[in-house]
């Protein structure tokens, strides 16, 4: 096994670069956490357990694992100076540990990997509702049809390979300096896109009701545990804590930057993509009368009935689709280059060329998972095992192995103020307990995210 050599906050800048700026960081991290789980997910949720009730127990979990989870992941990122494996090794290297460390930092990256393979067949779907938007195709066929014919099995492999094809490419152009320049662009054209929807649906007849069910509080729910339980969950995920993603990117940042005041605009970006999304979907459903859905059903079953009764809903359709896309396909360039930066850290080869094995991994088992079923299960899997699992296991390292002394530190650097006690203690004896609650009771629910 190839040793990695980590060293502490003096370390050298990575050998992928860097990001420009605070702005560049900020916007891929929130392209990393904005993806399917804001869009098809959360404006069901928040209709489901309480409307705007919900939104209590949600803003206080994004708020804690916001601040002290992505926070935590930045950290030991920037203080390692590398990605998934090196950093679980630099964290257990504290007690000499460190072959332990990198064993174990194996169980998140694969996580990464295995969301992507997933995520990809996915967002082949939503490429190919885009190109049958602009054709009209979409909503000349019986509701249902559509998805039944792209999620069957090998029934979308060229738009499948086309997506990894470009999130590969993407990462070609340069690590950092593709993340950056991607996400720049990406991610405030989903926002102003998703805007345009929200105001165009705010004029619909009949959409009322659907700000209702979102909004109307039902505070019985707040004495309801499943309502917590399921704020917990999605918030934990939306952030996009992984334990690996965002720990690549924070190897990317610069000393000086805050790396908390990052993590609070990342959540607060994250949380109003949401919003926005509940905003321009759920109004948009009841004002045609159509039963809501969460998942992939919501956005290639009841979204194509409403553009096709919407005036002008082709054109609205290509503006939602292209929003979906712009947002899975940052969020997959993270999943991709937490596996790259690792690989390429650790076995001595070019960027691109672990870019191009990653894409091919992917793709080479995702086009045997296209089925809608089975994607699921394996989304299923990866989602309420792996990922979790692999999240905890960072909570733990970062704060138990690693511990305060060295990781406080880092949270200081490029802070006018030092962090206090108080962020120790809530990130070992809230949010690593949290993790724990959040493994087991995603496998006691069969998923919370």
């Amino acid at each position: 096994m190839k040793t990695h050599k980590t060293t502490s906050s003096s370390q050298l800048p990575h050998q992928n670069g860097g990001f420009q700026n605070s702005l560049g960081f900020v916007l891929a991290c929130v392209g990393s956490a904005v993806g399917m789980g804001n869009i098809w997910l959360f404006p069901y949720r928040l209709g489901q357990y309480g409307g705007a009730a919900f939104l209590i127990p949600y803003f206080f979990f994004v708020a804690l694992f916001g601040l002290v989870g992505l926070s935590a992941e930045f950290a030991v990122g920037r203080r390692a100076g590398t990605g998934t494996l090196g950093s679980y090794e630099y964290c257990w290297n504290r007690i000499g540990k460190g072959k332990i460390g990198y064993l174990l930092g194996w169980i998140p990256l694969l996580g990464s990997l295995g969301i992507a393979i997933g995520y990809s067949v996915i967002l082949g779907w939503v490429l190919r509702a885009l190109g049958a938007s602009l054709t009209g195709s979409l909503f000349s066929v019986e509701p249902g049809s559509f998805f039944a014919e792209i999620s069957s099995a090998f029934g979308n492999i060229p738009c499948h390979g086309l997506i990894v094809l470009l999130a590969c490419v993407l990462l070609m152009t340069g690590a950092t300096k593709g993340i950056e320049k991607v996400n720049k662009i990406l991610m405030p054209a989903f926002f102003g896109l998703f805007v345009i929807l929200a105001l165009r649906v705010f004029f619909l007849e009949g959409s009322g009701e659907g700000y209702r069910f979102l909004f109307i509080p039902k505070w019985e729910y707040l004495l309801q545990a499943d309502t917590w339980v399921m704020a917990m969950g999605q918030a934990f995920f939306s952030l996009s804590i992984t334990g690996s993603g965002m720990i690549v990117y924070g190897s990317y940042l610069k000393k000086e930057e805050d790396i908390p005041k990052a993590s609070v605009y990342t959540a607060l970006f994250d949380t109003l993509a949401a919003m926005l999304a509940g905003l321009a979907i759920m109004p948009a459903v009841f004002a045609f009368g159509i039963e809501p859905a969460s998942g992939p059903p919501l956005m290639f079953i009841t979204l194509p009935q409403v553009f096709a009764q919407m005036p002008l809903g082709s054109l609205f359709a290509v503006f939602f689709f292209i929003s979906v896309a712009f947002a899975g396909i940052t969020s997959l360039i993270n999943m991709f280059e937490a596996v790259c930066e690792s690989w390429q850290t650790r076995f001595g080869m070019s960027h691109s060329l672990m870019a191009a094995v990653c894409g091919a991994v992917a793709f080479g088992i995702g086009v045997f998972i296209e089925d809608g079923n089975k994607v699921g299960a394996w989304m299923d899997f990866i989602t309420i095992l792996v990922v979790p699992f692999g999240a905890l296991l960072g909570a733990f390292s970062i704060y138990y192995i690693l511990g305060w002394k060295e990781i406080g530190q880092e949270l200081s650097t490029g802070r006018r103020q030092p962090l206090g006690t108080w962020f120790c203690t809530l990130g070992k004896y809230i949010y690593v307990p949290l993790a724990v609650f959040v493994f087991i009771l995603g496998i006691a629910y069969g998923g919370i995210g």
